[in-house]
Formats: C-alpha cells, structure tokens, sequence
C-alpha cells in the first residue's frame, strides 16, 4: 500500500540503513581535512548572519517592520532564519546535478538504488538545517522576543520543505547526467531564489512595492512560503496563513512524487550515458 500511495517514501524505508551509512558520510566528507570538522557546521551559519546583519541591518538600514519595537536582534534572527531554510534549498540544487555522474561506478560495476544518492544528499542537508535551526531557537530564547507554543509551527514549515528538496534532488541529479549544463543554469537559479524568497525582507514587502505581476508570481514558491510559515510562528508569534501551509504541503508532496517518478522513468538508460 506505501509503494502504491507513497514510492518515494517506500524506497527510502526499504533502504533506510544504506541511506543513514550514505547520510553520515556526506557529513563527514564534507569536513574531512578541515582542522575544525563539525564545528564548521556551527561556525559558518553564524559568520554568514553577521555579515547579512552588517550590511543589510545597518547599512542598508533593514527591518522586518512585523513587532513594534523590532530590535537588530530581531532582524539578525529574522535573517538567519531565511537563510536557514535558503542554505538547505541552496545546497540541495548546488550538489544534485552531479551526484550521479561523480559516482559512475554504482551506476556501471554493483548493483546499487542510485536513488539513496540524491536522498543522501538531502539528509546531509538537513544536518546542516537543524544545526541551523538550533542556533536560531536559542537566539530566539536567549536574546530575542521568547519562545512559546508558536515554534510548534516550525516543524510545519520544515517537513514539507524536505519533501520539495527530496523531489527537486531526484531530478536534478537525473538530468544532471543527460545534460551536463544543469550545473550552470542551477548556479543562477540559486541567485534568483535568495532574492525572490524573502529572506532579507518580509514577503508582503513584494506585494506593497512590486508591479502585481511579481507577486502574482512569487507567492507560488515553496520556499517563500516556508520562510514565512516559520518566521510567523516562531518569531512573530503570530498564527501563519492555513492557505500557505496548505498549498506549501500539497505543493511539495507533488514535488517529490514527480522527482522520485522522474528519476526512476530516467534510471535505466544512465550506464548507457556513463
């Protein structure tokens, strides 16, 4: 009954342990030589708030405008939650187009679910996300407006956003090995989605100041949406929008269902291309 309603998810279970061993390595790799390792993972978050709060709070002179006596920590957290959520968006398009043509060998010599690969990734990611997250509720707890029931919002933004990052992963690395350009053209869009997903700037701030045709644009994307799902309940305190959440939901289930279907229609003639 999963395979038939959820393949994606029926996939990830039945090789749930190769996907953690592959997960794990991700991580690993990715700080492997460093002198610091995982304290990157820490460190890098926090050298990137301060120098998005440097120049866009003070001397662009930003604000969220949503609390009455919104502080630079409130800015500085409002930031470092979008791009929380950016960075593990960002990350997932940046690695994907290459994920299966980097590792020709368990497409060509073993038998191997190439799926875990692209999935692997996406929970690499998601390390890196929740290292993130923790650093913004302790912000938020320690120097910000508080935490109450609101940040129960949070995983309700979140999952979704790792079901659109499943999905968008499976096809990039997909099309990333019939054409080789993807990479390129990803690089772009990654620019495109840091400024198009309010993470400097509340969205209604696009409805008040663009021609009506951006918005009637951008309020489609998932990842605008999560952003200020998230920044709503967790910071604001305020209940976010139930259309949002909902289309945030149904949108990104679709995503990995049309990712996952993509990838395995493309699965087969990979060895012929490698």
């Amino acid at each position: 009954m999963l395979r038939r309603l959820a393949p994606f998810l029926a996939d990830l279970w039945q090789h749930r342990e190769l996907l953690w061993q592959f997960t794990q390595r991700n991580v690993e790799l990715r700080h492997k030589g460093s002198h610091l390792g995982l304290i990157w993972s820490f460190a890098s978050p926090l050298m990137m708030l301060g120098l998005y709060v440097f120049v866009f709070g003070f001397i662009f002179g930003g604000s969220f405008g949503v609390l009455p006596n919104e502080t630079r920590t409130d800015y500085g957290l409002g930031i470092f939650f979008g791009l929380s959520l950016f960075h593990f968006a960002s990350e997932v398009l940046a690695v994907s187009p290459t994920l299966i043509v980097s590792n020709p060998n368990f497409i060509k010599k073993v038998v191997f679910p190439v799926e875990i690969l692209p999935a692997a990734a996406v929970g690499a990611a998601t390390f890196h996300l929740l290292v993130s997250l923790g650093l913004v509720l302790a912000g938020a707890a320690l120097f910000g407006q508080g935490l109450d029931f609101g940040v129960l919002w949070l995983p309700v933004a979140v999952i979704p956003l790792l079901f659109a990052g499943l999905g968008i992963s499976w096809l990039c690395s997909a099309l990333g090995v019939f054409f080789r350009d993807v990479s390129q053209i990803i690089q772009f869009l990654i620019a495109v989605l840091m400024f198009t997903s309010a993470v400097f700037y509340p969205a209604v701030r696009i409805l008040e100041k663009a021609p009506p045709f951006v918005w009637a644009i951008l309020q489609f994307n998932p990842l605008l949406l999560a952003i200020e799902i998230a920044r709503d309940g967790v910071l604001w305190q305020r209940s976010p929008n139930l259309y949002h959440v909902a289309y945030l939901w149904i949108v990104s289930i679709v995503i990995c269902w049309l990712g996952h279907a993509a990838f395995k229609k493309m699965k087969p003639a990979f060895a012929d291309v490698l």
